[in-house]
């Protein structure tokens, strides 16, 4: 447990110095059973339109070998990305490829972007369980 907390407290300070600068959204997926990121995962966001009570795609990528996509909602400017998003987490194959048994084909994350603040959001995975926050 203490080698977790170690991994986590690590991840979280390179996260800091790594998010690019002309991006508002970052995530990254750590394989708890493991220890370790989880890679080759495909992620999707979505924005909600309220209007047509509907999710948009926006963007569509997989994580690295960190477990990271850095770069998920570019900052436009004189705009803000204020708005509910989701992020899915197509965490399936993933699990197959480690010959892991999950009753999760894909996990989804709901959020508000409420200011022009970076927004990152980890995903902690388990065959059994998920576990998420707001990071920084």
């Amino acid at each position: 447990m203490k080698k977790l907390f170690t991994l986590l407290f690590f991840l979280t300070f390179l996260s800091k110095i790594a998010f690019a600068k002309d991006y508002q959204l970052s995530t990254h997926i750590l394989d708890i059973n493991k220890g370790l990121p989880a890679s080759n995962v495909e992620i999707i966001l979505y924005k909600y339109n309220a209007k047509e009570n509907n999710w948009l795609e926006l963007a569509k990528n997989k994580t690295d070998k960190n477990g990271r996509i850095n770069n998920l909602l570019p900052i436009i400017e004189k705009e803000n990305n204020h708005g509910r998003y989701k992020l899915k987490f197509e965490v399936d194959s993933y699990y197959k490829s480690q010959s892991v048994q999950s009753i999760y084909p894909y996990i989804e994350i709901i959020f508000d972007i409420q200011d022009n603040n970076h927004y990152h959001i980890p995903l902690a995975i388990s065959g059994n369980g998920y576990s998420t926050y707001k990071g920084n």
